[in-house]
């Protein structure tokens, strides 16, 4: 490819010194793309007499370098606000895996204190004294419980059950319910959007999440004021992506959810999802609402933003990607409540944990099933070999070694017609997290009761007999 080179633009400035000269080179350079030769004009000079060349030249040094100025301090605000952005999504990410972490291992305790319990609380059913205690008992580990699900939330790592949402529906649904809970001295208005195209998300804690939004505005409002919730359907483009760290292009249904209550600065912006963070008195807040929000936002696949100025307000916006799916997904059926169901069947009992292992064999063989009893995968795959009939596997999901799903695909080559029930905490499992359980699978989270292990058992089984 030929080039042809331009002749350098020569500029005499009066009485410019070399350095002087040289930045305001480099200036024209950047500004026009064309090289310049800048000279030094004395006020003898024969340049001297056309004071308009060199007001020519002042005036585009002056421009190019105002130019120059504005458009570094827009990148470096740029590059200071994605680095803010980045650090804390980095600083949530962490926080997040401590926290569900932590309340995994929590969860295991906790279903060795809710199973036995309620197994003790059976026995001792005719001594009142004995009877209350147990109760309470089951009522301080179900509260515990709670607070584990809500740390699961943060970290992400609870179980969902995604099924085909219209956001507008969901919103008029609430409202009622909603209304209840600021009272009557806040206005709501609720604005929906029209022809608003579904979102895949889970329905339970797509409530839970509107809900702990509207309780944080109506807290921020305590003499009353102007509550608004709106959905939309957004578009993000690049450039929006590029300015949002972790935001993917594509099309979103937004809910905003808005107060005029005292605003929050910019340093609890910071923080504000931030587990057990809170600006609440006292007893007034756990500080785990808006992070439950925030890992039930991330979890389904959307992004939340806060926007607020103290003593104006503040508006989180929430953006769940839409639903490409076209026919509507299942929801978990679960069978009626009911009293204990008894079986007959052999079941392969997989737990890395022991008191939760003992717990499961426990209660199976007090409802008349057969148990085997395994630590991993590896010990319950030469268990099966010497087994001849097994009905059930029901294995724990994460395990040091093969996962439950390696471990049922296995038993499966062999044993075609097992039915397969996993048990969590929490699970990252594609399988699981998007709904896509088998035929004959389905999935028990931890902590549970006698009662759900038992009915979740013959549910797998009656799923099969379908």
């Amino acid at each position: 490819m030929k080039t042809t080179s331009q002749e350098p633009i020569r500029l005499q400035i009066i009485d410019a010194d070399d350095e002087t000269r040289a930045l305001i080179t480099l200036l024209l350079r950047a500004h026009t793309g064309r090289d310049y030769l800048v000279e030094r004009a004395g006020r003898d000079d024969r340049f001297a007499g056309m004071p308009a060349t060199a007001s020519e030249a002042e005036r585009r040094v002056s421009e190019a370098l105002r130019e120059s100025e504005a458009q570094l301090a827009a990148v470096l605000a740029d590059r200071e606000r994605l680095e803010r952005q980045f650090y804390q999504a980095q600083k949530m990410e962490t926080v997040g895996q401590l926290a569900g972490g932590i309340a995994h291992d929590f969860n295991n305790i906790l279903t060795a204190i809710v199973g036995f319990g309620t197994l003790v609380a059976e026995q001792v059913s005719e001594n009142e004294a004995a009877s209350r205690n147990t109760e309470e008992i089951l009522a301080a580990a179900n509260r515990a419980s709670a607070l584990t699900r809500q740390l699961l939330a943060f970290g992400r790592r609870q179980v969902l059950h995604p099924t085909r949402v219209n956001l507008n529906d969901t919103v008029q649904a609430l409202a009622g319910m909603l209304r209840q809970l600021i009272g009557e001295n806040i206005d709501l208005r609720i604005v929906c959007s029209p022809h608003l195209p579904p979102i895949r998300a889970d329905l339970s804690q797509l409530e839970s999440a509107l809900a702990n939004l509207v309780i944080n505005a109506r807290d921020a409002m305590p003499r009353g004021g102007r509550l608004t919730i709106e959905t939309a359907d957004v578009t993000l483009d690049d450039d929006y992506c590029a300015t949002h760290v972790g935001v993917r292009p594509g099309r979103y249904a937004r809910l905003s959810v808005s107060d005029n209550g005292i605003g929050m600065s910019q340093d609890i912006q910071t923080r504000i999802f931030e587990p057990f963070f809170t600006t609440k008195e006292p007893g007034k807040g756990s500080g785990l609402g808006l992070s439950t929000v925030y890992g039930i936002v991330k979890q389904s696949g959307g992004n939340i933003w806060v926007y607020s100025e103290e003593a104006l307000g503040s508006t989180f916006k929430v953006y769940l990607p839409v639903d490409p799916g076209e026919q509507p997904l299942a929801g978990q059926i679960e069978p009626a409540r009911g009293h204990w169901s008894k079986g007959t069947e052999t079941v392969l009992l997989v737990e890395d944990a022991p008191m939760i292992r003992r717990l499961a064999r426990e209660i199976m063989l007090r409802a008349g099933y057969t148990v085997i009893e395994a630590g991993d995968a590896e010990q319950a795959l030469l268990l099966a070999k010497k087994q001849g009939r097994i009905d059930l596997l029901l294995t724990d999901l994460i395990m040091p070694g093969p996962s439950g799903v390696e471990l049922s695909e296995q038993l499966r080559a062999s044993r075609p017609g097992v039915r397969v029930l996993y048990m969590s905490g929490y699970t990252d499992n594609a399988i699981v997290r998007n709904g896509m359980l088998g035929a004959s699978e389905a999935f028990l989270q931890k902590p549970f009761t006698p009662e759900e292990l038992l009915r979740k058992l013959r549910h797998v089984i009656e799923m099969q007999a379908i």
